[in-house]
């Protein structure tokens, strides 16, 4: 397998789609993943369309037995992988009872794509240069939380904690494979028109995938360990 491969998560519409649309124009293989398998074949379709190989994937990044298939094609069809976006997530602040809010945001935020990450890492050990990207948000900043009174003061403790967390795990993952040719980087994509930005967000969806399409793409002397928006970094 010559060509590269990546996996998004969360890329049946929205940000994790145009992800797989940037990768893809630039000669990737990209499998979308989605928690429903007509969705995902349906996002592929919508790429094949425009020319890029593209595959629909049934992953749920919360259900092992997803996860187990996913790896288990991946050895089987191409034997590597050269990327992976953890981009799925998950806004839970709307639930009435806090703890429940912490917990399911959590499992998809944090959780579901520190299990995937695990199944995948031996195929992305077998890329020449695997590239670890995970999908945060500034409001996971808490440098820029305690700053700026506009993010500090927005009432989201599910969504903040878990992507803080989230960014934690990056930089703890970025440690352990520091002795390997993969880099771990995390991202904000910016407030952009998704059904979680609102149609009010100033930011395209196209110019919201930049910034993970940047890090799955970096030279051998990019950055690693590193929460970026577009090209520059962020305090964590």
């Amino acid at each position: 397998m010559t060509k590269q491969v990546a996996l998004i998560t969360g890329a049946y519409k929205g940000i994790g789609l145009e992800i797989g649309r940037q990768l893809g124009r630039l000669g990737f293989i990209v499998l979308l993943g989605a928690r429903n398998k007509n969705k995902s074949e349906t996002a592929a379709l919508l790429l094949q369309e425009e020319n890029i190989e593209a595959h629909g994937v049934e992953l749920d990044v919360t259900n092992s037995v997803h996860i187990e298939a996913v790896a288990k094609r991946i050895e089987a069809e191409y034997g590597k992988l050269d990327v992976l976006v953890n981009n799925a997530g998950v806004y839970t602040d709307h639930l009435e009872n806090y703890l429940d809010a912490i917990r399911a945001s959590f499992e998809v935020n944090l959780f579901g794509p520190q299990a995937l990450t695990e199944a995948l890492l031996p195929w992305i050990k077998a890329s020449p240069a695997g590239r670890i990207v995970n999908q945060s948000s500034i409001l996971g900043s808490l440098g820029t939380l305690l700053s700026n009174p506009m993010y500090g003061e927005r009432s989201a403790p599910a969504y903040t904690t878990s992507k803080a967390a989230m960014n934690a795990w990056t930089v703890q993952l970025s440690i352990s494979l520091r002795d390997t040719m993969i880099k771990v980087n995390a991202c904000h994509p910016g407030w952009v028109k998704t059904d979680m930005g609102g149609s009010s967000a100033p930011m395209e969806i196209s110019e919201g995938a930049e910034s993970a399409v940047w890090l799955a793409t970096l030279p051998p002397d990019g950055p690693t360990g590193g929460f970026f928006h577009k090209r520059d970094q962020l305090p964590w």
